[in-house]
C-alpha cells in the first residue's frame, strides 16, 4: 500500500459570481492547469442569498465532460441538502439552474471532463438523496460515500470516468482513512474546522492535493481532526492523460468540436434535460 502525501495547500478567494448581488463564489479548481488537475477541470463552491422575485439563471448548454453537484445546504424545495446529482452532459444538453424564489444555497459544482472514448456519450442524469447515500456513523463522525467506495462502502452512481467522492464530517481527533487507486489524482476541500491530511494540516476554505503516484496498486492518505472537528470533501479519479480543449461550456478534443457545438446549440439541436427519456433519468431510493 503506497503511503499519499499532500504536495501543494491552496486558498481560494471569494469573488461575485455570475448571478450578481448575493452570489458569492470561490474557484477551488479554476481550469487553467488541466494537466495537474486531471480529470477534474473547474470546482467552484458558490453561496447564493438571493431575494427571489426576478429570475436568475437561464438555460444554457454543456458537452464533453460531466457536473457533479453537491449540495452542502439546500432550500429543500428544488435543492436537498446533502443531495448529489450527476450530469452527463456527453455529446450536448442544455440544462436549467433558474432560481425564482427567496434562496440559501451553499453547493459545490464539479466539472469532470469525460474520457476520449467516451466524450460523446449520451446524455444522463443520476441523484442521490443525503438519506440514500452509504453512510457511515461511529463515535461522532460521519463518512457518506457519493461516488466510489470509502471504509468498506460503496456508492451506486454510474461513472464513465473511475471517480471517488466522499464527504467526511469527523470528531475532535477522530481518525480516518481514505484508500485508492495509486494512479488516481485526489484532492481534498475543508469546510469546516482543520484536518491532518498525512503531515499537512489543512484548514476550513482550503483544497490540499495528493501526489501523483505514478504506480499500480492502491494507495491511501489518512486524516486526522482538529481538535474541534472538521468536515471535508474527499474527491479522486483516474486521469485521462490525454489533451482537451475547452471553451465556454463545452470541453472537446480539438476547435473544429468547439465550432461544432457551438453551431449545433445554435441551431437548437441540443436536447434539453427535461426531455429526456425516463431510461436516461435515475433517482437511487428515490
Amino acid at each position: 500500500m503506497i503511503a499519499r502525501k499532500i504536495v501543494r495547500v491552496h486558498t481560494p478567494h471569494a469573488h461575485q459570481g455570475f448571478l450578481g448581488e448575493g452570489h458569492v463564489a470561490k474557484a477551488i479548481i479554476d481550469g487553467n492547469d488541466f494537466r495537474r488537475t486531471d480529470p477534474f477541470m473547474l470546482l467552484m463552491d458558490d453561496r447564493l442569498q438571493l431575494p427571489g422575485g426576478t429570475p436568475a439563471g437561464r438555460p444554457h448548454p454543456h458537452a464533453g465532460f460531466e457536473t457533479v453537484t453537491l449540495v452542502i445546504k439546500g432550500d429543500e424545495k428544488d435543492w436537498h441538502t446533502g443531495s448529489l446529482e450527476l450530469m452527463t452532459a456527453g455529446k450536448g444538453i442544455i440544462h436549467s439552474e433558474e432560481i425564482i424564489s427567496r434562496t440559501d444555497l451553499h453547493i459545490l459544482q464539479l466539472w469532470l471532463v469525460l474520457p476520449p472514448e467516451k466524450r460523446w456519450a449520451e446524455p444522463f442524469w443520476q441523484q442521490i438523496r443525503q438519506e440514500d447515500a452509504p453512510t457511515l456513523a461511529t463515535g461522532g463522525s460521519q463518512i457518506r460515500v457519493y461516488s466510489g467506495s470509502s471504509n468498506g462502502l460503496t456508492a451506486p452512481l454510474r461513472n464513465h470516468t473511475p471517480f471517488t467522492l466522499v464527504d467526511f464530517t469527523l470528531a475532535g481527533n477522530a481518525v480516518a482513512g481514505q484508500d485508492i487507486p495509486a494512479r488516481y489524482n485526489g484532492f481534498l476541500y475543508v469546510l469546516e474546522g482543520e484536518v491532518w491530511a498525512g503531515a499537512t494540516k489543512v484548514q476550513a476554505g482550503q483544497s490540499a492535493w495528493l501526489d501523483e503516484a505514478d504506480a499500480n496498486g492502491e494507495s491511501e492518505i489518512t486524516f486526522k481532526a482538529g481538535e474541534q472537528g472538521t468536515r471535508f470533501i474527499f474527491y479522486a479519479a483516474a486521469p485521462h492523460g490525454a489533451p482537451v480543449v475547452s471553451h465556454g461550456p463545452f470541453v472537446a478534443d480539438t476547435r473544429e468540436d468547439i465550432v461544432r457545438l457551438y453551431r449545433e446549440y445554435n441551431s437548437g439541436k441540443m436536447p434539453h434535460l427535461n426531455s429526456l427519456p425516463e431510461e436516461n433519468r435515475v433517482m437511487y431510493g428515490g
